[in-house]
């Protein structure tokens, strides 16, 4: 995968690269102190690793990026659409609180980093560098049928005038359509919230559904250009030894971090 670090702890994004003002990326499973099933770079802690390893895996990931970030934002996340705004106010507030039962996560605020957490759900991280706003959203396929990307990238134009059409976005490493087998109730779902089918699912014994292809095609139906999205292609699933895989691994393992800041 030649768009990992030479260390290979971290995914970089080609779109990204154009801005030397941001820090954009994806953890691998590489680098870090965790054991078994979260071996060994775990940064998220709300999957059961141990709460040392969490703390030193963070420590780790701040030291990697061009910018030490002044925090990491790591929302408990819980497959909702709810979307929180990090802003003076909630750096002042219990943040804890703030973030509990949020899916995605909005700024405008320079060093803070915003992260979601997957394993086979879908990172999407977007960029406005007009306005200079970042969003990170964790579309998993209840997030996708719940167009969450969608939701976020409202809230970026009504709370800071972002327009579609100035958006960057990285789908970045998740379950791909051949691995995402599925049930006829799953399917029936992302029917009636009117996706085309025709697009994103396949049917083999069971149905397939591409939530990749689901997410950017919610992007360009929502303003923002072809070009200015970037999908990694990356399938989880069956790189289970480079990024984490719930499917694989079972929930009880631990999840690629995938996050952007703005620079000080």
């Amino acid at each position: 995968m030649k768009r990992l670090t030479s260390d290979n702890k971290m995914l970089g994004y080609e779109l990204m690269k154009a801005y030397p003002n941001i820090s954009c990326f994806s953890t691998t499973r590489h680098g870090g102190c965790s054991e078994g099933n979260y071996a060994s770079f775990n940064c998220t802690g709300y999957c059961g690793d141990e709460a040392e390893h969490v703390q030193k895996n963070r420590e780790i990931l701040c030291e990697l990026l061009p910018q030490k970030p002044l925090e990491l934002i790591i929302p408990h996340q819980t497959h909702s659409t709810n979307i929180g705004v990090i802003d003076d106010a909630c750096i002042r507030a219990n943040k804890e609180n703030r973030l509990e039962d949020i899916d995605a996560i909005i700024t405008e605020l320079p060093g803070y980093c915003l992260c979601i957490s997957t394993a086979d759900c879908i990172p999407v991280l977007l960029y406005d560098p007009t306005k200079q706003v970042i969003a990170a959203a964790h579309a998993g396929w209840r997030g996708t049928v719940g167009k969450i990307v969608a939701k976020t990238l409202a809230v970026m134009k009504e709370r800071y005038a972002s327009e579609e059409k100035d958006i960057k976005a990285c789908i970045g490493p998740g379950i791909s359509l051949a691995a995402f087998e599925v049930g006829d109730e799953v399917y029936e779902t992302f029917r009636t919230a009117g996706f085309d089918m025709r697009r994103i699912a396949r049917k083999e014994e069971k149905w397939h559904i591409d939530l990749w292809e689901a997410n950017r095609l919610q992007l360009l139906g929502h303003g923002v250009k072809a070009e200015n999205i970037e999908v990694a292609g990356i399938c989880t699933y069956q790189n289970y030894l480079d990024f984490f895989s719930a499917r694989r691994l079972g929930i009880r393992s631990g999840r690629i971090l995938s996050g952007i800041m703005l620079h000080r």
